[in-house]
């Protein structure tokens, strides 16, 4: 027999799957109350048991995306690929396989298009998973491997590279073994890239 606590942690979860495709679809402003728990399968009403409303359920879903993409690059410090073009390859591979799986929490993590409803508790995992890849990036800098210039502006440009890949394999667009993905993480490292010679 399964408990009250835990079907309540499965309604919760249902309802924030509901609300992270709908937001990332749709859009935050259209999409209501009660498209969500059609999606979620619940009554409307059941969204207000477990979040404050729309905006609670955006911030919930758009922090679980983030932890995601820092957990990636946390998983990869501790595999430790050799150097910072590997590293980048492996994290940018990563993102655009989760692209494939659930597309919407990739979108999520590279696209949020409403900024003005995140909370603080929301830019600050947005900005742990930025400071995990600028960390990464930085290395790289030091080792000469990165072109000089900020690490925040590397890491902003590998990522928008990487996120044209992912949202076209979210998109169904690309497979994963379509040859312009290969091209595409290929030239987000190009673009960071120090210049020999």
């Amino acid at each position: 027999m399964t408990s009250p606590a835990r079907n309540a942690d499965a309604t919760r979860q249902r309802l924030l799957r509901a609300a992270l495709e709908l937001y990332t679809s749709v859009g935050f402003r259209a999409a209501t109350t009660p498209m969500i728990a059609e999606r979620a399968g619940v009554a409307e009403g059941t969204i207000y048991r477990h979040f404050g409303g729309k905006e609670e359920l955006l911030n919930e879903a758009y922090r679980g995306a983030q932890r995601w993409a820092t957990a990636l690059v946390s998983e990869l410090q501790g595999d430790r690929p050799p150097g910072t073009a590997e590293f980048l390859r492996r994290l940018g591979r990563r993102i655009v396989e989760g692209a494939e799986r659930d597309p919407a929490a990739v979108r999520m993590v590279l696209h949020c298009r409403e900024e003005r409803y995140l909370d603080d508790r929301s830019h600050e995992t947005a900005r742990e998973f930025r400071a995990a890849l600028q960390q990464v990036v930085a290395a790289g800098k030091s080792d000469g491997v990165i072109r000089p210039g900020p690490a925040e502006l590397w890491a902003s440009i590998w990522l928008a590279m990487v996120g044209f890949a992912a949202e076209r394999v979210s998109s169904r667009e690309w497979p994963l073994d379509h040859p312009q993905l290969g091209l595409t993480l290929e030239a987000a490292w190009d673009a960071i890239a120090a210049r020999r010679g």
